[in-house]
């Protein structure tokens, strides 16, 4: 049997590519693929089948003249699970979640484990008190107050807009 026997198709000849029927069922599954993994995504979460690897916990900043509040909730967690940070203007809180479940019944047993880490960093601007920061947490919701130097409201500088 010779070499060009083998090959699928023939010497010297050039062939169209072939579209196939398929490819539009192709295109729609690779698309609506891409939409679920980009909507899990989004909430933190991944698609059916996959393993949780871990959560990112919400944040709230808020400010005034006085001080920087951030809200951060952590469900499921206790203070010894958390840890807050603060180096180069940069606040970090990072933690760990585990939670296991057990449901026992006559004909059944079952028992679910996560874990999972996480940590957030926030950008602080220039002013804050670092020797009086505080965080407190109560019922699932770390509240740490950043109080701001005496000079930090005097920095903000209104600009006016001119019209032409």
């Amino acid at each position: 049997m010779a070499m060009r026997d083998l090959v699928p198709w023939k010497w010297g000849e050039k062939q169209a590519p072939v579209k196939r029927a398929e490819e539009p069922f192709y295109t729609l599954q690779h698309t609506m693929n891409r939409l679920f993994d980009e909507f899990f995504s989004d909430f933190g979460l991944r698609p059916f089948g996959e393993s949780w690897t871990g959560f990112s916990p919400s944040i709230d900043v808020t400010e005034n003249d006085h001080e920087i509040k951030i809200s951060a909730e952590l469900p499921g967690l206790d203070e010894n699970d958390i840890e807050v940070k603060l180096a180069n203007d940069v606040l970090t809180i990072s933690g760990e979640k585990k939670t296991e479940k057990e449901d026992k019944d006559k004909n059944y047993y079952r028992m679910e484990r996560s874990y999972g880490s996480f940590q957030r960093s926030i950008p602080l601007p220039p002013g804050v008190e670092t020797g009086q920061v505080e965080a407190t947490f109560k019922k699932g919701v770390l509240t740490i107050t950043l109080p701001k130097t005496a000079a930090a409201p005097n920095r903000i500088k209104k600009i006016p807009i001119k019209t032409r």
